[in-house]
């Protein structure tokens, strides 16, 4: 798992400076079928260290989509509708959090942890020769495509100000960090400290991941009605305290609802700040910042969730939840400074 996941963090940086040069669509189709190319190799890996090596090169192969994928989904739809298409293309990689274990512990019981990672692999291979065919003949063969505007006489809404753009990542970078790094221990917290079932901690995590089914078009809706920034620094000024709730719940209906607020809070914030970069970095460095923004905020979990376990070790779970809702909200607050009174 170490080896995936810090491959595929740290492969967002090059990835996102090769996908400016090289076009989406490459880097697209290595994202999904090199990925899926090297999980059939990792199903068929003869030792432990083959097997390893390959899950490296699979996560960094993974790193180049999301840096390509994003300003695709924006240039398929019009200005207004960019967060709503960003929060709809965000489901897919949340509903793998329910459906992805579910079908593959049904194959495996049948063909074996092998055959499980075969069987996903290979029309995940077919799918992303398939959508490099039609991003070829959608045009979006090299260059990075333009952000498309609400009326065709209207110039791309670009800033390149780093004054506004670099507090914006800051806080999507925090929110999903720590949150997402804080629900991390909600299980272990769950069973040693409220007494709960080890089932139960299992389903309060899924509980949480919940809200991405919904949030995300939910967040992009309301950020192309109301404004990118006051969507943004609501979610990250609730967020911060809602963390903090969560040393007082119970397992009643209080700590599901911390939950649902917490996965709420997150997962509105993710297409939102895609949405954000892609409008507002300079468009020959948007593939690039956005591989900045993915590689800060999956591979920053690396290095909080020790920090939050040593904290919970040390002291209590109570202290760990409240230093991280108080750095995540004193993060808020002074990146708000740079943010208020914007709407977009």
């Amino acid at each position: 798992m170490s080896a995936f996941t810090l491959a595929y963090g740290l492969s967002h940086l090059p990835a996102g400076w090769l996908s400016d040069r090289l076009g989406p669509r490459l880097m697209i189709t290595i994202g999904i079928s090199g990925v899926a190319l090297f999980a059939i190799f990792t199903g068929l890996a003869p030792t432990y260290l083959t097997l390893v090596i390959f899950v490296i090169l699979l996560g960094a192969l993974g790193g180049g989509y999301h840096p390509a994928a994003s300003p695709v989904v924006a240039a398929s739809v019009d200005k207004k509708s960019q967060g709503r298409a960003l929060g709809l293309h965000q489901i897919g990689g949340t509903a793998s959090y329910f459906l992805t274990p579910l079908i593959a512990v049904a194959i495996a019981g049948a063909l074996g942890w092998r055959g499980s990672i075969i069987t996903m692999a290979i029309p995940a291979f077919i799918i992303g020769i398939v959508l490099f065919i039609i991003l070829g003949r959608r045009g979006y063969v090299q260059k990075t495509p333009k952000v498309t505007t609400s009326r065709q006489d209207e110039p791309p809404t670009i800033s390149g100000s780093m004054r506004r753009l670099i507090p914006f990542i800051i806080l999507g970078v925090t929110i999903q960090v720590v949150i997402f790094s804080v629900t991390s221990y909600i299980p272990l917290f769950a069973v040693d400290n409220l007494k709960a079932s080890e089932g139960t901690g299992a389903l309060l995590f899924s509980f949480f991941h919940f809200a991405g089914l919904w949030a995300g078009p939910v967040g992009g809706y309301l950020s192309d009605r109301f404004g990118k920034v006051p969507v943004m620094l609501t979610a990250c000024l609730i967020g911060g305290p809602a963390i903090y709730l969560l040393s007082l719940t119970s397992l009643d209906w209080s700590i599901w609802g911390v939950l649902l607020l917490l996965g709420t809070c997150m997962y509105v914030g993710m297409p939102v700040t895609e949405a954000y970069i892609i409008t507002h970095a300079p468009e020959r460095r948007r593939s690039t910042i956005l591989g900045v923004y993915y590689f800060a905020s999956r591979g920053g979990m690396g290095l909080v969730v020790p920090a939050l376990g040593y904290l919970a070790d040390r002291y209590s779970f109570a202290t760990s939840f409240t230093v991280a809702g108080g750095v995540a909200l004193g993060i808020a607050i002074i990146c708000s400074a740079f943010l208020w009174g914007r709407r977009d």
